[in-house]
């Protein structure tokens, strides 16, 4: 049952249709708007333009900009993990997504802690203090979301 509710989770960023921002650090201001979240789409900052799409989202795979193209693809999502381009090969998962934690490549260590999740801050590493919050969600995004937008590949 975990595995069906942490795929609809992960599924989230593609079928949601209200629009959504995340701020730099612990701000929700205006002026620290790093991402707008919209439909399947992320922007750069505050804007919805066509050309400050930062991402598209779609049928599990991440693409550069408003592309769907092959050729554009950045991250492939399946089972959990986040793979470089199109591939799903051991050796290109570059994130691993477990209970709220993002871990770099195909690892569960503590070491590899890349990104925690609580809520809707995100925080750098393994710790959940208010220094290490990189950014403030609006509202509950999908841990592949925030990898994608935060993961320092």
């Amino acid at each position: 049952m975990k595995h069906y509710i942490f795929l609809f989770l992960c599924l989230i960023p593609f079928i949601t249709y209200t629009q959504t921002s995340v701020y730099k650090g612990n701000s929700t201001s205006y002026f620290d708007c790093l991402y707008t979240i919209s439909e399947n789409k992320v922007f750069r900052g505050s804007s919805t333009s066509y050309f400050d799409c930062e991402y598209t989202f779609s049928e599990g795979k991440v693409y550069k900009g408003n592309s769907t193209n092959y050729s554009d693809c950045l991250f492939t999502i399946k089972d959990n993990k986040i793979y470089k381009g199109n591939s799903t090969r051991h050796t290109d998962c570059l994130y691993t997504l477990k209970d709220g934690k993002v871990y770099l490549g195909n690892s569960f260590s503590f070491s590899d802690i890349v990104l925690t999740v609580q809520g809707t801050k995100v925080y750098n590493g393994n710790s959940t203090s208010f220094s290490s919050c990189i950014a403030t969600l609006e509202e509950k995004q999908s841990l592949v979301l925030i990898a994608v937008l935060f993961g320092p590949y």
